[in-house]
């Protein structure tokens, strides 16, 4: 237990520059109901209520990134986006991305029914683990912390189908007429696992906008997000 715990902590100041003041944060926030069941007399904590703290600062945190980064994007749109976002899917792919699987402490029989892969309980751990950063440092270093892992994956077009700049830009241009829309490559870069697309919009053969993304529609859908920004700052 204490061996698990020393590399949690060496492994999120390492990789995410956190320095954890109280570990038993990160105690009760990666420890799972079957494991404090088989060990009674360690009266242990495990992360349910820490998950519910997690997961109200994950609402509001994204709520104001979002927020300020659309500031034109109606109500319903901003809670689309945020629910996808928010959600099973999402957390538990950024629980296993940053290694938080091979840290939860599980019974015997969770281990054995392969829990520490389950999406839910992945999902329930990165809440419990952002809890747990909230009460040790405060606000300002989950919005870090997030900024890294989370906010990202808007520019990856993780989440282009709920957000279709687009269509939005088409139809911004067009209410007056045809307008003819067109999206160009300006550049390619990086290995081919990790490629880097960099397109431009032009509206009637005026260039109106730019941006980059891990694939050209990703890329396509920043430069539809810069000109819609441009466009209505005119």
């Amino acid at each position: 237990r204490i061996i698990l715990i020393i590399g949690l902590t060496q492994m999120l100041k390492d990789d995410f520059g956190i320095d954890f003041k109280n570990t038993a944060l990160l105690d009760e926030a990666f420890t799972h109901a079957s494991y404090v069941n088989e060990h009674p007399r360690e009266k242990l904590k495990y992360y349910e209520r820490i998950e519910f703290l997690g997961d109200a600062v994950m609402q509001l945190c994204v709520s104001e990134y979002l927020f300020k980064r659309y500031p034109t994007l109606p109500e319903g749109k901003l809670s689309r986006l945020r629910a996808a976002m928010v959600c099973e899917d999402s957390f538990s792919k950024f629980a296993k991305e940053c290694h938080f699987d091979e840290y939860i402490r599980l019974g015997k029989g969770e281990e054995k029914a392969n829990a520490r892969n389950r999406a839910s309980l992945l999902c329930d751990i990165f809440e419990a683990f952002i809890g747990a950063l909230y009460l040790d440092q405060g606000k300002g270093v989950v919005v870090s912390f997030i900024s890294r892992v989370v906010f990202p994956k808007l520019d990856l077009g993780w989440f282009d189908h709920y957000l279709d700049h687009k269509t939005e830009l088409q139809e911004l241009l067009q209410q007056h007429g045809d307008c003819k829309i067109t999206y160009v490559k300006v550049a390619e870069n990086g290995p081919d696992n990790e490629k880097e697309y960099t397109m431009a919009v032009y509206a009637d053969g005026q260039k109106i906008g730019e941006g980059k993304g891990m694939s050209k529609k990703a890329a396509e859908q920043q430069a539809a997000f810069q000109a819609l920004k441009a466009l209505q700052k005119n």
